[in-house]
C-alpha cells in the first residue's frame, strides 16, 4: 500500500511530482479558459518549458575541434594546472605527485597532512620526479594551430594533444603571452584537422554559453551557463574579463567558451573559488582580446605593447578634489621609472594624466589598455594636469619589457623617530626622516578614527610630497596643509612611501 503524508493542504505521494504536474496542468487549462488561450497551446508551452534547450547539435560540431593537453615539466619547479595556476610540489610527498588533478578540499590532502613525519618528509626515490599537468585547448585552423592559456604549458618540456577519440598528437609552442595568459601550439603532424573560428560579436549579458574541456582528465566534458557580467577586473593586467556560470574546473583552462552559433567566444582561464571546485564563477579572455594576441604570435611569436614607463594609481574623488578637478577621471603619476619613455619625455610624478592623442583616460587600467595598443616607438601626445594647469607632453612610446626588465632592487633600513610634530588637520605625527629617508618626512603616529588611517597609512611611512611640491621638513607639510585649505580643498594630496612601494593619498582636511 502506498504510504500518503499530508503537509499543508497539499497530498505527496511516491507519483507526488505526477500528481503536482497534472494538477499544475489543470489550473494551466482552468486559466486559459478565463484569458481566452486554447488548453493545447498552455500544455505545448509547460512541455517546452519543461525539456528546455538543447546543445547536442552545437556541441557535436564543436566539440570535435577541442582538445585535452598534457603538459611534463621535466621536474621543473612550477605546476601548470587548473585555472589560473596550479600546485607545486614539495621535495616530500604529496598527493599531487600521484594525484595530479585531486581537488583542494578532497580527504586524501588531510590523510597525508596528518602522515608521521618520518613519512612527510620522505624524499621521492630516483630524485625529482616530472611534474604532469593538464589543461584544454582548442584548433583554430585546418593546419593544427592550438589556442590555450600561457598558465597551462608554462615551463613545459613536452606538449602532447588529445582529441576526443584518443587521437594523441606532439605540439610545439609557437608562443606565450603572460599578460593575457594566452599561448598558441602548433601540432606537429602535418594533415587536416577540425578547427572552430571565433565570434565576430560579443555575447550580451544574459546569453547562453557553452565550457567545453578537459576538467580533471575527463576530457571531452561539456557544460553550460549563461553569461553573468561583462568587463570584469579579476586583479591581472589591465585587461578585462568575461564572467561565465557554466560549471569549470581544474583542468578547463585554456578552453573555449561557444555561443549558440558554435563560434568561440572566450577562453577559460579563471575560476573564483574557495574550496577550488566550482561555484558557478568563472572567466573567460575575450575573443576580441584573443585574436590580436594570437594574430601576433602566429606572426612574430611574441607581443609587442607600447609602454610609457610609470606607476600609476586612480584618481578618487578625494583626490580629484586635491587637485582641483570636477570629477574622478584619470590616472595618477606616482613614479616614473628612470630611463624610460615618460622620463625621457619630462612627465613627472603627481603629473594626472587625463588623455591620450585625445582619448580621455577613465582610469589607470584604461591607461594601460590606450598604451598597450599603440606599437613601440609610436609617437602619442600625452595630456597632463601639472600643478593648476594643462599641457600636452610628447612621448615616442618604449617597448613593454619583460618582468625581468621591469624588476628593480630597492632596499631600505631602520629609521630613526625623533621628536614628533603633530599635524591636527591630517590627523597624524611626523618627524624629520633618517638614513635613506633624510630629505623626507617620516610619520610617527596616525589617529585611528582619522582619513588618513581609514586609507591606510600607517606609522612608519614617509612623506615625500604634498601637493605638488617635495617635502624635506615638518614644516614643508605644515605649509602643504595651509596652502590646501588658502584653495579652499577638502582634501590635500601626498606622495607615501611605504616599504618600497609609492602612492598618492588624498586625505580629507578636518574641519576648524
Amino acid at each position: 500500500m502506498d504510504r500518503s503524508v499530508s503537509q499543508h493542504g497539499v497530498l505527496f505521494t511516491r507519483q507526488g511530482r505526477l500528481a503536482l504536474v497534472s494538477a499544475a496542468a489543470a489550473v494551466a487549462v482552468v486559466g486559459s479558459l478565463v484569458i481566452g488561450l486554447p488548453p493545447h497551446s498552455v500544455q505545448a508551452q509547460l512541455r517546452s518549458q519543461s525539456v528546455g534547450p538543447s546543445f547536442a547539435d552545437i556541441v557535436e560540431r564543436v566539440k570535435p575541434a577541442v582538445v585535452s593537453i598534457s603538459v611534463t615539466n621535466g621536474g621543473g619547479p612550477k605546476l601548470a594546472q587548473g585555472p589560473k595556476g596550479g600546485t607545486p610540489s614539495p621535495k616530500g610527498l604529496n598527493p599531487r605527485d600521484f594525484f595530479p588533478d585531486l581537488p583542494d578540499d578532497h580527504p586524501l590532502n588531510e590523510f597525508f597532512k596528518n602522515l608521521p613525519k618520518e613519512f612527510r618528509g620522505m624524499p621521492n626515490p630516483g630524485g625529482p620526479r616530472p611534474q604532469l599537468a593538464q589543461g584544454s585547448g582548442f584548433v583554430i585552423s585546418a593546419d593544427g594551430y592550438v589556442v590555450t592559456n600561457n598558465h597551462v604549458i608554462d615551463n613545459a618540456s613536452k606538449i602532447q594533444v588529445s582529441f576526443d577519440k584518443d587521437n594523441k598528437f606532439e605540439a610545439e609552442l609557437v608562443g606565450t603571452d603572460s599578460r593575457t595568459d594566452i599561448a598558441l601550439l602548433k601540432i606537429k603532424k602535418s594533415q587536416t584537422f577540425p578547427f572552430v573560428k571565433f565570434a565576430d560579436k560579443s555575447p550580451r549579458v544574459g546569453d547562453w554559453v557553452i565550457a567545453v574541456g578537459n576538467p580533471f582528465g575527463l576530457g571531452g566534458t561539456v557544460t553550460a551557463g549563461i553569461v553573468s557580467a561583462q568587463g570584469r577586473d579579476i586583479g591581472s593586467g589591465p585587461y578585462d574579463y568575461m564572467q561565465i556560470d557554466a560549471a569549470v574546473n581544474r583542468g578547463n583552462s585554456g578552453g573555449p567558451t561557444f555561443n549558440l552559433d558554435g563560434e568561440v567566444v572566450g577562453v577559460n582561464t579563471a575560476i573564483y573559488s574557495p574550496s577550488g571546485g566550482n561555484v558557478g564563477i568563472a572567466f573567460a579572455i575575450p575573443a576580441k582580446t584573443v585574436i590580436e594576441v594570437v594574430d601576433q604570435l602566429k606572426s612574430s611569436g611574441s607581443v609587442n605593447r607600447g609602454w610609457l614607463g610609470v606607476k600609476i594609481q586612480n584618481v578618487d574623488e578625494d583626490t580629484a578634489a586635491s587637485l582641483g578637478l570636477g570629477e574622478a577621471k584619470g590616472a595618477l603619476v606616482n613614479e616614473v621609472t628612470a630611463g624610460g619613455p615618460a622620463a625621457e619625455a619630462g612627465l613627472k610624478n603627481g603629473d594626472t594624466i587625463l588623455s591620450v592623442n585625445g582619448n580621455k583616460v577613465a582610469d589607470s587600467r584604461d591607461l594601460a589598455r590606450q598604451i598597450a595598443g599603440y606599437a613601440p616607438n609610436t609617437r602619442v601626445d600625452v595630456r597632463v594636469l601639472r600643478g593648476q594647469k594643462e599641457q600636452s607632453i610628447a612621448v615616442k612610446l618604449g617597448k613593454f619589457p619583460s618582468g625581468k626588465e621591469l624588476a628593480k632592487a630597492e632596499s631600505g633600513s631602520p629609521r630613526a623617530e625623533p621628536k614628533a610634530t603633530e599635524m591636527d588637520q591630517l590627523g597624524l605625527s611626523v618627524a624629520p626622516g633618517s638614513g635613506p629617508d633624510k630629505d623626507s618626512v617620516t610619520i610617527t603616529q596616525v589617529e585611528g578614527a582619522s582619513d588618513a588611517a581609514q586609507k591606510g597609512i600607517k606609522s612608519g611611512d614617509v612623506i615625500l610630497e604634498i601637493g605638488g611640491l617635495s617635502v624635506k621638513t615638518p614644516e614643508d607639510v605644515a605649509n602643504g596643509v595651509k596652502e590646501a585649505a588658502k584653495l579652499g580643498r577638502k582634501a590635500v594630496l601626498m606622495r607615501i612611501k611605504s616599504g618600497d612601494q609609492t602612492r598618492f593619498v588624498a586625505v580629507q582636511l578636518k574641519k576648524g
